[in-house]
C-alpha cells in the first residue's frame, strides 16, 4: 500500500561546483514546502472547537459528547504519528506529506456540506478520527526533512522556526472562519473555507519538496557542513529495519521515556485551553462569537515569538539545556493559567492577555519535545521517535483536554476543569526535571539508549 511513498533512488552526484549553489537553494525551497505544508495540516486541526458552541446551541449536544467526540482527533492522532512515523522514516516526504493533507481537507469538506457529518456523536467520532489519522502524516516526513538537510549545529534555529508553522495555520483558522461566515453566514464555514486553502498549500508543497540530499545529487549533509554528530559513520545514511527503529532508538532510549511522559501533560495544558477556549469564554467571560475567534487566533498567533524566543533561550543562555528552558517556561504557563482561570468576568482585556501569555509559552515546550526527540535517535530513526512523544501527548494529554476535560467541566464546573490545567502543568516540570543534568543532548543520541 505504501509503495507510492518509498524513498527515492539516490541520484549521481553532482559536480562540486554546484553542491554549494545547488544545496543553498534547494534548502530555501525545501524549508518554503514543510513549513507551509505543515501549516496547512493546522488549518484543519481545530476546526470542530469553533464549531462546538454552535452544536451546543443548535443541536443539543452537552459539553462532555463534544468533549467525546472531539477525542478521536488525538486518539487517531496519536496513534498516527507514531506508526506513519515508521512509515515515513522509510518513505519520500515529498508525497507523503501532501497525501496526508488532502485526506485531512476531504474529511472536513464533508463537514461542511454533508448535513450527516454532525447528526450523531458516532458518526463525528469516525470522522474526526479519520481526520486525526491524517494529521499524523504532517510531523514526521517534516522531521525526517530537516534532519537530512539541516546539520547538527543548525538544528536548533531550524526547528524552532519551522515550529511556529503550526501557530501560523492555528492561527488563521479563526480569520477564515469569520471571514466564511461574513460571506456565507453559515457556520460550516469553519470547515470548508481552510479546507479549500489547504488543498493549494498541499499542491504547493508538493512542488517544493524533495527528499533527501543524496536523491537530488548532493552529499549528505553532515559531510556538506563538516558537522558529524558523535559516532557518526557511514551506516547512518542507511535505512533501518523497523524493528531496529523500534526497539533499539526508541524502547530502550530512557531519555525519551522522560520526554514523552512530560509530554503528556505540557499537551494537557495546551489542548485544555485551545479547544475550550471558545465555549469558556462565551459561557464563563461572556465573550461574543467574533471576540473568541480572535481570542482564538492570538492565542495561537502568540506561540511565534514566544517559540522562537525559546529556542534561542535553549541554545544561547541555557546553552542547550532543553529540559532547564522547558521548566522555566512552563512555571511562567502555570502562572498565566491561574490568572486566565481567577480574573472575574468583565475584565476581557486581562482575559486576553492571560491568554496571550499561555500561546506564548505554552508552545515553546511543545518544540523542545521535538527538538529533543529528533536529537536522542540517528536521523533515519526520527520520524519515529518524533512519533513516540507524539503518542503520549496526544493520547495521554490530548485526549484528556477533550474528553476528560468535557465531562469534568459538566460536572464540577469550570473551576475543576482549570484545576485539573494546573495539576498538569506541575506534573510536566515534574517530569522535566530528570532531564536537567542533559546539558546537550545531541552530542551523543548512544548516551540515551539504555
Amino acid at each position: 500500500m505504501f509503495a507510492f511513498f518509498r524513498p527515492a533512488a539516490h541520484r549521481t552526484p553532482l559536480p562540486d561546483d554546484r553542491v554549494d549553489s545547488t544545496y543553498r537553494r534547494l534548502r530555501w525551497q525545501i524549508f518554503a514546502g514543510i513549513f507551509f505544508g505543515y501549516a496547512g495540516y493546522y488549518l484543519l486541526r481545530k476546526n470542530f472547537s469553533l464549531a462546538m458552541p454552535y452544536l451546543i446551541e443548535e443541536q443539543g449536544y452537552t459539553r462532555g459528547q463534544l468533549g467525546l467526540a472531539i477525542s478521536a482527533i488525538a486518539i487517531a492522532y496519536g496513534l498516527s504519528k507514531f506508526l506513519m512515523g515508521l512509515v515515513s522514516d522509510r518513505s519520500n516526504p515529498r508525497y507523503f506529506l501532501p497525501f496526508g493533507l488532502l485526506l485531512s481537507a476531504a474529511v472536513m469538506f464533508l463537514f461542511g456540506f454533508a448535513h450527516w457529518a454532525t447528526s450523531s456523536v458516532a458518526i463525528m467520532f469516525v470522522l474526526l478520527f479519520i481526520n486525526g489519522w491524517a494529521q499524523g502524516m504532517g510531523w514526521p516526513p517534516s522531521g525526517r526533512t530537516m534532519v537530512h538537510w539541516w546539520s547538527q549545529k543548525e538544528r536548533g534555529g531550524v526547528v524552532s522556526t519551522w515550529n511556529v508553522a503550526h501557530n501560523v495555520g492555528g492561527g488563521l483558522i479563526g480569520p477564515l472562519f469569520l471571514l466564511g461566515l461574513g460571506w456565507t453566514n453559515d457556520w460550516h464555514a469553519a470547515f470548508y473555507v481552510p479546507a479549500a486553502v489547504a488543498v493549494l498549500v498541499a499542491v504547493f508543497a508538493f512542488a517544493t519538496m524533495r527528499d533527501t540530499p543524496q536523491s537530488v545529487g548532493l552529499p549528505p549533509i553532515e559531510a556538506y557542513k563538516n558537522d558529524y554528530p558523535e559516532g557518526y559513520d557511514a551506516s547512518h545514511e542507511e535505512e533501518f529495519s523497523a524493528k531496529e527503529i523500534f526497539v533499539k532508538y526508541v524502547l530502550r532510549n530512557k531519555m525519551l521515556w522522560y520526554i514523552a511522559l512530560a509530554n503528556v501533560f505540557v499537551y494537557l495544558l495546551r489542548y485544555g485551553v485551545l479547544d475550550w477556549a471558545p465555549t469558556y469564554l462565551k459561557e464563563a467571560k461572556h465573550f461574543t462569537v467574533d471576540t473568541t475567534s480572535w481570542a482564538y487566533f492570538f492565542y495561537e498567533w502568540a506561540g511565534i515569538p514566544g517559540t522562537l524566543l525559546c529556542g534561542w533561550m535553549s541554545d544561547k543562555i541555557f546553552r542547550g539545556n532543553r529540559g532547564l528552558t522547558g521548566v522555566v517556561f512552563m512555571v511562567l504557563v502555570t502562572i498565566a493559567t491561574l490568572v486566565y482561570w481567577l480574573n472575574p468576568p468583565g475584565n476581557p482585556a486581562v482575559d486576553m492577555a492571560a491568554l496571550f501569555s499561555i500561546g506564548f509559552l505554552i508552545y515553546g515546550p511543545v518544540m523542545l519535545v521535538g527538538l529533543q526527540a529528533l536529537e536522542l535517535a540517528p536521523k533515519k530513526a526520527a520520524g519515529t521517535a518524533a512519533g513516540f512523544t507524539g503518542l503520549f501527548g496526544y493520547l495521554g494529554g490530548s485526549v484528556a483536554a477533550s474528553a476528560a476535560m468535557g465531562y469534568t467541566v459538566d460536572h464540577f464546573g469550570w473551576d475543576g476543569g482549570f484545576v485539573m490545567l494546573v495539576a498538569a502543568c506541575v506534573l510536566a516540570i515534574a517530569f522535566l526535571l530528570p532531564t536537567l543534568r542533559h546539558t546537550n543532548v545531541a552530542s551523543s543520541s548512544r548516551e540515551a539508549v539504555a
